[in-house]
């Protein structure tokens, strides 16, 4: 069995019985919302979080699954098996994307470089290094003189350690793979994320020749286009991306996307990856209740932002009180669509200074968020 704990309370969420074999590893995908499980039984099981339900069975390893860990970006899954190969999986499908069968010994541990270009195994007596996008073999490192059990990617990616039934611990220096230029590039930057996904939303409907947006080459720069891009970018559940998405990106746009995306219902791989990197982004946009955050800084002097998230479009006004409950200042923000309003560029602003335009005393003020029917204080200190 797998089991699904509560970690506040200690308590059973689910117990998850499709298995029929020892279950040897469990791991969350970046995202959260999906758990892999490998298991004697030869297969690998991939579970909804929230629900517990059994999204897809992966099978053909022909023994044992020691190991399964996510790529970086959720998309991919990499399992090693006592049959000496490993597997990489598409998460979004659950098809095999590459066997990889250099091996010829149990494969116990598998690890993703941080950027999810390399992958690294570890086997009797040796580690090897592969390239995820092709499958081919990379390096084959040989120092250890019993079984890899554990092999880990430092988080700059430049330094692998392995762990040996030999009683040693190796650290490994790994040299970088060169980056390649990649048609989603839109903005040339060397990556593909955030920004690109913005440019091609801006340029939809254009039409003409070798437009860098127009990602198919059909003429017109569209929702398959972006879907594309989608795909190619990385860890659409990682804090870091999330970030970047909220400065960028609004959740109502992101539902359309998704939307049109879904209603196009292309099946290859590289389409649904990119559907998946949208519903992850629209996921982390939009907001389950409306809230007010703390303000940044506090204390502070002589300005402030203050954040919040909508779980629904509305009107949205920040009071400003005084400790003795007198209105220093009304910010009208206007209508607001549902989504995180918590960059400095779309959180709500204070300048400290009253309706006249006087900066204020230093001194404790509270500051109300009302939206609709839903209000909320918080407090704060001007120090000077």
């Amino acid at each position: 069995t797998v089991r699904l704990w509560d970690v506040a309370t200690g308590t059973l969420q689910h117990t998850l019985t499709e298995h029929t074999g020892w279950v040897s590893s469990v791991v969350f995908s970046p995202d959260g919302r999906m758990l892999a499980s490998g298991s004697w039984d030869d297969t690998i099981r991939l579970w909804d979080v929230a629900t517990g339900v059994l999204q897809h069975t992966l099978t053909g390893h022909t023994d044992d699954v020691k190991s399964v860990v996510f790529s970086p970006d959720g998309r991919m899954l990499a399992s090693g098996s006592h049959d000496a190969t490993i597997r990489l999986w598409d998460v979004a499908t659950g098809t095999v994307q590459h066997t990889l069968t250099e091996h010829t010994g149990s494969v116990v541990s598998v690890a993703f470089s941080p950027d999810g270009r390399t992958l690294a195994s570890g086997s009797w007596r040796e580690i090897r290094l592969w390239d995820v996008a092709t499958g081919t073999l990379q390096q084959t490192l040989t120092s250890h003189t019993g079984g890899v059990s554990s092999v880990a990617f430092s988080p700059d990616g430049r330094t692998l350690a392995s762990g040996s039934g030999d009683g040693t611990v190796l650290l490994w220096n790994i040299a970088p793979v060169a980056s390649e230029t990649v048609r989603e590039d839109i903005n040339g930057d060397g990556v593909v994320n955030i920004q690109d996904l913005a440019l091609v939303a801006a340029q939809f409907g254009q039409m003409g020749e070798d437009m860098p947006a127009d990602i198919n080459g059909d003429g017109i720069i569209n929702i398959q286009d972006l879907v594309l891009v989608a795909g190619a970018f990385g860890g659409a559940g990682a804090p870091a991306v999330q970030a970047a998405a909220r400065e960028v990106l609004v959740a109502a746009d992101v539902a359309g996307w998704v939307a049109q995306a879904r209603a196009v219902a292309l099946t290859t791989p590289a389409y649904q990856r990119g559907l998946v990197v949208l519903e992850q982004l629209l996921a982390s946009l939009k907001p389950e209740a409306t809230a007010l955050l703390a303000n940044y800084p506090n204390p502070f002097n002589p300005e402030t932002w203050i954040p919040y998230q909508l779980a629904n479009p509305a009107e949205v006004t920040v009071t400003i009180y005084a400790a003795n409950g007198e209105v220093v200042r009304t910010l009208a923000l206007g209508h607001r669509r549902a989504g995180s309003y918590e960059s400095r560029s779309r959180a709500a602003y204070w300048d400290g200074r009253n309706a006249q335009g006087e900066p204020v005393a230093s001194g404790v003020y509270f500051y109300t968020l009302s939206v609709g029917d839903f209000t909320a204080t918080r407090k704060m200190v001007i120090r000077k």
